[in-house]
């Protein structure tokens, strides 16, 4: 087991930490989706194709590395399709379809991955899928179908062109400010088959990139609070020196760590031992979700009344926190299931 980052992923944490400060930073996240930025994060560090295999023109990187960039981009608040179509990516594991994998690679086709069953009739899918992440800002829809080849219930996934014929596309208005939602309704709408759904281990690594997405989350707004203890004076002394913020600042740094090795030992289940990744993703979610999300409510009781306002960056955090809290599933399910697989 290794929870300790080599230097070479370090290095490459260091390299979107400081793309994401220059490109990204808070201020510009208010102002949504900006593709020039999803541009240069694929053309200049190739993040999209980083766990897309090497023949499809990727890094063939593990989900280790994906979860470090992921862990910045979520410190970042980054908006728009990169996680969604790391999740594409990951879904597509074992499913190789070279146009597909080719342009995420090359950082020509954001994808969104939705669970939603579709209908397929061979060449045309229809359904409504309610809530699609990122599904305005997407170029292509991934979702399942049944298979129709009488294997008992086993099913296919789908290609769809978001802006082809039969799509409708309606923008939600999302909790998390800074990623959007869409209703995506298929009537008809062309559609290819990228290969058999796989039947597990997709949604166990969905779960260890969520929860690297949510540990990146914590770590700016533990850092963010902790700056400002430092500054802000009330009566006469700064805030950071009264007993009662020492204690929460030192729980919330308590759930960062937790969380931080929970992800790591998840990541290194994910590429070295498939059997320990199913305990290990419903660990990061029964835990890693909900921690995120007290981090980040702490973070804005922490500011005080500035910590309310609109202007300030604490609600972001806290929104972004409770989006990705439920994203799949909230954690009870989470807790649950590994409850199950531990047999107790």
């Amino acid at each position: 087991m290794k929870l300790v980052l080599s230097e070479e992923q370090r290095e490459l944490r260091e390299a979107v930490r400081g793309f994401l400060r220059t490109a990204s930073p808070l201020p510009k996240v208010r102002d949504g989706y900006d593709p020039q930025v999803y541009a240069r994060l694929n053309g200049e560090l190739g993040l999209s194709g980083l766990i897309v295999p090497e023949e499809y023109g990727g890094a063939g990187a593990g989900l280790s590395e994906l979860a470090v960039v992921l862990e910045e981009t979520g410190a970042a608040l980054l908006p728009g399709p990169f996680l969604a179509t790391a999740f594409t990516a990951l879904a597509l594991t074992g499913t190789p379809d070279k146009e597909l994998l080719t342009g995420i690679a090359e950082g020509r086709v954001a994808a969104t991955l939705d669970q939603g069953e579709l209908s397929f009739d061979g060449s045309a899918a229809s359904g409504t899928l309610p809530r699609v992440l990122t599904g305005m800002e997407a170029d292509v829809l991934v979702a399942p179908a049944p298979s129709g080849g009488g294997d008992g219930g086993g099913k296919v996934l789908l290609a769809v062109e978001l802006a082809g014929p039969g799509v409708r596309r309606t923008a939600l208005e999302p909790l998390d400010l800074t990623r959007g939602l869409a209703e995506v309704v298929l009537e008809g709408a062309p559609a290819r088959v990228l290969g058999p759904a796989p039947k597990t281990g997709v949604g166990d690594r969905l779960c260890v990139a969520l929860a690297a997405e949510q540990l990146g989350v914590m770590r700016a707004a533990l850092e963010s609070i902790v700056a400002y203890a430092k500054v802000r004076v009330a009566f006469g002394r700064y805030i950071g020196s009264y007993q009662g913020v020492k204690h929460k600042l030192a729980d919330m740094h308590g759930k960062l760590e937790q969380a931080e090795s929970i992800v790591r030992y998840a990541a290194w289940a994910a590429d070295e031992s498939p059997g320990e990744l199913p305990e290990a993703a419903a660990l990061a979610q029964a835990y890693v979700g909900r921690a995120c999300f007290e981090v980040a409510r702490d973070h804005l009781l922490l500011h005080g009344g500035i910590g309310y306002t609109w202007e300030h960056d604490a609600h972001l955090f806290y929104k972004r926190a409770k989006a990705d809290e439920v994203l799949l599933g909230p954690p009870r399910i989470h807790r649950a299931r590994l409850a199950h697989l531990l047999e107790l």
